[in-house]
């Protein structure tokens, strides 16, 4: 790890990335494309407008930074030449991606589905993943393909309350934002260049098993109708990710996530 850590793309992960950082660095820089509106809680002289698509701002990166990349990256084009350019030539690359990128049919004859590992196919089609990948194979990125993000202000139960998501056999992963941003750091530390690890709790649930909780334990109600049709989702497999933290010493402060939605909602009722 270098001195000095770049975040690029400062949003919900990254606030709980910045606190765990400040001790290890010397120096955190934060990115967005509207630093002063977006990022007041981070020092002035510590923000920095970049925005992929703006081609004038990729010379506010320094050069020879660990980074962290919080956004889609895509699309590809931009991707390449900024990474080509004087924007990033950083020692250590983490590129947060998707649990999406698998190719997993919409439809399986097998249920519950078959565990994913990062040996599964992924789909070449998807522009991000693009990105992704042309950032792991030419310039040694860890990505980490990243299950549903969810922690304060941003819980299951909130879009279950808002019907956004209702009952179905449709199998959803999960990650707590606290534990993501232990990852990050992780692996920025400990991640293997050039390598893929999932991010998830490790316990994949169906819509309607967590539906059920938010009904029996605090008389939530979904008002998008039950989905007997839906696909059935993945299940996401965590052991590599593990095995990195464990070399770490860190662990899974989450793995339960009936545990952490307690803690989430019972302070709102």
């Amino acid at each position: 790890m270098t001195e000095s850590l770049v975040i690029l793309g400062s949003g919900y992960t990254a606030r709980y990335v910045l606190p765990l950082a400040e001790p290890r660095y010397t120096h955190v820089l934060a990115t967005s494309r509207e630093p002063d509106k977006h990022l007041s809680h981070v020092a002035a002289d510590r923000r920095v407008r970049f925005d992929l698509h703006d081609q004038t701002t990729w010379n506010h990166i320094p050069p020879d930074n660990d980074v962290l990349w919080c956004f889609p990256a895509e699309p590809l084009e931009l991707v390449q030449n900024f990474a080509k350019g004087l924007g990033l030539r950083s020692s250590r690359l983490v590129v947060l991606g998707s649990t999406s990128a698998y190719d997993v049919p919409a439809q399986a004859s097998d249920y519950p589905p078959p565990w994913t590992d990062e040996t599964a196919p992924i789909n070449p089609d998807k522009s991000r993943v693009q990105g992704e990948e042309w950032l792991r194979k030419n310039h040694g990125a860890t990505v980490l393909r990243v299950a549903g993000i969810y922690g304060p202000g941003r819980s299951p139960i909130d879009w279950i309350r808002r019907g956004r998501v209702g009952p179905s056999r449709k199998y959803v992963n999960l990650i707590h934002v606290e534990d993501l941003s232990t990852i990050c750091l992780t692996a920025l530390e400990r991640g293997l260049p050039g390598e893929a690890y999932n991010v998830s709790d490790g316990t994949p649930h169906t819509w309607t098993e967590i539906c059920l909780r938010a009904e029996n334990h605090w008389g939530i109600q979904s008002a998008a109708q039950r989905d007997d049709t839906a696909p059935t989702g993945k299940r996401i497999a965590n052991g590599k990710l593990l095995a990195m933290l464990q070399s770490g010493h860190q662990h899974l402060r989450y793995p339960d996530l009936w545990s952490a939605l307690d803690q989430l909602v019972a302070p709102h009722g």
